[in-house]
């Protein structure tokens, strides 16, 4: 123990997520004991709100406060076109640009055989069935522009051009190559998916 207990165990807890080290544990940790008190408690209630309220929508995997997402229930969106993402959080991303108005679907990781992820392992069997439903007449491929972006694409190509005669676009380059959505900024993003080009 260098400093207290509790500024220990702040440092310790906080440098459980992704992305953040010790330093920042600890310069997070004394920012939080300069806040209010007030301040410091609505973070705390947030999280605890958060990770008690939030699920993912049964139908998309887009984030939720019940069983089904607003973007799903939404009868203005076109439900035949779909975007298929890696992951909830970018959902968010391109909703932000404001301009999509079709629904989504989240595979939940993308294909990394190395990793040990593999087909079985995303939520590829949902899509097709939305698909099938939906009437879907395009599948717009939204994964990240790199290797294993790049080869879930591919695959999910050729699985829905040889069980349906629709149009599967993949976002356009916009997005730098190795690049993530969640660093990519709006407009780029919005480019992406207006330039988008029909896969072969």
């Amino acid at each position: 123990m260098i400093y207290s207990k509790s500024f220990d165990r702040c440092i310790k807890e906080l440098s459980k997520l992704p992305g953040i080290g010790k330093k920042t544990a600890l310069r997070l940790s004394m920012q939080l004991l300069k806040m209010n008190q007030k301040d410091v408690e609505d973070i705390a209630n947030a999280i605890i709100d958060l990770k008690k309220n939030t699920k993912f929508c049964i139908r998309c995997g887009a984030m939720a406060e019940g069983e089904v997402c607003p973007i799903c229930t939404d009868n203005n969106r076109d439900k035949q076109i779909i975007c298929v993402v890696e992951e909830a959080k970018d959902v968010f991303l391109i909703e932000v640009s404001g301009k999509y108005n079709g629904v989504y679907h989240v595979l939940g990781g993308r294909l990394a055989p190395l990793d040990g992820i593999n087909p079985d392992d995303l939520r590829i069997k949902e899509l097709l069935e939305r698909i099938r439903e939906d009437q879907v007449k395009e599948v717009i491929l939204a994964t990240n522009p790199d290797v294993e972006g790049d080869t879930t694409a591919i695959f999910l190509k050729k699985l829905i051009s040889k069980n349906f005669d629709i149009k599967v676009t993949r976002i356009a380059t916009g997005v730098p190559i190795g690049g993530y959505l969640e660093y990519t900024d709006e407009i780029t993003i919005l480019k992406s998916l207006e330039n988008r080009r029909e896969m072969l």
